[in-house]
């Protein structure tokens, strides 16, 4: 049995879970690679990656490059002397990093592959209506999210749920998933199976500002999807016009009410705490949302300080 060396490569906060469990299964790792820091906010300070954050509090060696082919960065990647990377939520790796250590780099995927390869599988699985998703790890090749699978671990989507709480339950799963997986590689009884394309495989495509805003010609549910597929972030958006106002409105949480009614679609109804959008079959009651330079809040809190007229609209 070899004794791993492993460089851990990551970002968000998804990827602390992963990089926390590893160290608490006791496994040795040599370095941690994540993003720059850049500037965020109004004032824009800089701020530190999620995971750079866990790595400066347990004193893990940091390397921050901002070209993965860079000289320098492969000599420092060279000398820390790994024998296996792990990649979860970072970037596309060059050849150059993905084939220097000699037991490999596999990545953890929050998807169950060949499904949702791309930015944002925990999204898109919840915004097209699965009822299951899950986690894989597999070996890094040429391509993205396209190397040989490791293992994969699934689980129900449950109703209701929003990509904020699946992403906590997969960081969870994923972390079984990534130290099973590095048991196996340090046993050598590693098995791998090869991913198979097909016309079938529905694909992650990276959020934009476009297919992040709400339709309401769609269906009921399909609207209720894409709000909880983008809650909390990067947040489903539409414009809400009401006489000389425009405004540019997340929406963050939405119950579905089947009723029959002759509104037009998008007509806005509001109550002393309640606002529903007209849609197909029924209305879509908007329960937490947020105004432009405003904090998020729930339907009766807006209306404590905006009143709608009877011409409003959601488009």
């Amino acid at each position: 049995m070899e004794k791993l060396r492993i460089v851990f490569m990551g970002t968000p906060e998804f990827a602390v879970g992963i990089l926390d469990s590893i160290l608490k299964n006791n496994y040795e790792v040599v370095g941690v690679i994540t993003a720059a820091d850049k500037p965020s906010g109004r004032g824009q300070k800089i701020s530190f990656s999620a995971v750079k954050e866990y790595a400066l509090d347990h004193n893990l060696k940091l390397l921050q490059p901002t070209n993965l082919k860079d000289d320098a960065f492969l000599s420092e990647l060279k000398d820390l002397n790994a024998n296996l990377q792990v990649v979860v939520a970072f970037r596309m790796l060059p050849e150059v990093v993905w084939r220097m250590p000699r037991l490999g780099t596999f990545n953890l995927h929050a998807s169950l592959l060949p499904n949702y390869r791309g930015a944002a599988p925990i999204n898109w699985a919840i915004i097209n209506g699965e009822t299951k998703t899950g986690v894989t790890t597999f070996f890094i090749d040429d391509k993205i999210d396209t190397g040989a699978m490791i293992l994969s671990k699934s689980t129900a989507i449950n109703i209701g749920e929003n990509a904020g709480e699946l992403r906590d339950r997969l960081m969870l799963l994923g972390s079984e998933a990534v130290t099973e997986t590095l048991a196996l590689i340090e046993k050598g009884t590693v098995k791998t199976t090869i991913q198979i394309d097909n016309a079938e495989i529905k694909t992650a495509f990276k959020l934009n500002r476009e297919n992040c805003k709400v339709d309401w010609n769609k269906s009921p549910k399909e609207i209720h999807n894409l709000i909880r597929g983008l809650s909390p972030y990067p947040g489903a958006w539409c414009n809400i016009k009401d006489k000389n106002n425009l405004w540019n409105v997340k929406i963050y949480e939405v119950k579905i009410v089947l009723e029959q009614h002759d509104y037009t679609i998008g007509t806005i109804l509001t109550s002393k705490k309640e606002i529903k959008v007209a849609v197909r079959d029924g209305f879509i009651q908007l329960l937490v949302l947020q105004l432009p330079g405003k904090k998020k809040m729930n339907a009766g809190e807006l209306l404590n300080g905006v009143v709608f007229s009877v011409n409003a609209v959601a488009e």
